[in-house]
């Protein structure tokens, strides 16, 4: 009887997976369909209303705009044959309808009836102008940024490292570094502006001290946590097979703490993309902080909008290559943080 109750159910679970994927895939492709849909709007909302304002790239916009709608509802009706990509649009088409309907509002409140004052609010093709036009200045402020945070970075990663692995392991060291850091560590990175644009001969050196500070005391802390949380039992299995103090830092203490000095890399990462934008507006003469003081002193918002979604990309890519680096070292953890 039981036997007959779960050939029965096994029957009934595989009758049900046939109609449950034609569903899903209905389901997905009518999402991929209304984010086209969507798209569709906001080109007919360029072409169709005259522009309040002098506006180059509204053409253009509108053709992009029924260009992705066209790829999106191709792109999601055949799904299957796209492999990652097509799965990729079923899944992110609730997203890119709701990206299609705030382009067109914000196409309409601004450069079709003015609702929005300008030139605060400036319309999508504006911003496309600012890519197309300005892309030099802009180019250049990307890698003097990039320069800038990546050497800064690099260092407090570093020095944060090293320091939070000796803090661990040595309680001499311990002894005389903890107060320091608990003195300074706090203080916020931009306290020290002053100082450290007096003491640094230049103010692209006094810049990298500065992230390379804001990165280096969370770097300190979880890694100096994640040493001090090893347990004692494979410290003692080591030296019963003969290990060196060397061996006991480099291949116990150090792998056993690389999930703790992750989140400090990742804490130190967001504090010090804000610091660099503090510096960058105060001594740096070139980068993406100077280039947003630039347009807000000459009253240039979509120049500003421009260089804020160009900064919001680098510092995601930027977490993005290091959730990867984590993911390929701490195979173990694979997936069990995400971003």
């Amino acid at each position: 009887m039981s036997t007959y109750s779960l050939s029965e159910t096994d029957g009934a679970a595989a009758r049900q997976v046939p109609v449950a994927q034609p569903r899903a895939r209905l389901r997905a492709s009518a999402a991929g369909f209304v984010a086209g849909m969507a798209w569709i709007a906001f080109g007919l909302s360029c072409l169709v209303w005259e522009d309040v304002g002098d506006w180059s790239r509204t053409q253009a916009l509108g053709i992009s705009a029924f260009v992705i709608a066209a790829f999106l509802i191709v792109g999601t009706l055949g799904a299957d044959r796209l492999g990652r990509l097509g799965a990729a649009l079923r899944q992110r088409a609730p997203w890119l309808s709701a990206l299609g309907l705030v382009l067109t509002l914000w196409e309409l409140a601004t450069a079709k009836f003015a609702w929005l004052p300008l030139p605060f609010f400036p319309p999508p093709q504006a911003i496309i102008e600012v890519y197309t036009d300005d892309l030099p200045k802009l180019l250049d402020s990307v890698i003097a940024s990039v320069k800038l945070q990546l050497g800064g970075y690099l260092i407090g990663a570093g020095a944060g490292f090293l320091t939070g692995v000796s803090i661990g392991w040595s309680r001499s060291v311990g002894y005389w570094v903890h107060p320091v850091l608990r003195f300074i560590g706090p203080l916020p990175a931009t306290a020290w502006l002053p100082v450290a644009f007096f003491t640094f001969p230049s103010s692209w050196s006094a810049s990298t001290f500065l992230i390379a500070l804001a990165t280096a005391f969370p770097v300190t802390v979880l890694t100096w946590s994640g040493v001090a949380s090893v347990s004692n039992a494979y410290y003692d299995v080591a030296r019963t097979l003969g290990a060196k103090p060397s061996f006991l830092v480099t291949k116990v203490a150090i792998p056993a703490a690389l999930p703790h000095v992750f989140v400090g890399l990742f804490m130190g990462l967001g504090a010090s993309f804000a610091v660099l934008v503090v510096a960058e507006m105060i001594g740096v003469k070139a980068g993406l902080g100077w280039y947003l003081q630039w347009a807000q002193g000459w009253a240039a918002y979509a120049n500003m909008y421009a260089a804020l979604i160009v900064m919001s990309l680098l510092c995601s890519g930027a977490i993005t290559l290091l959730f990867r680096a984590r993911d390929r070292l701490l195979v173990w953890q694979k997936g069990v943080v995400k971003w």
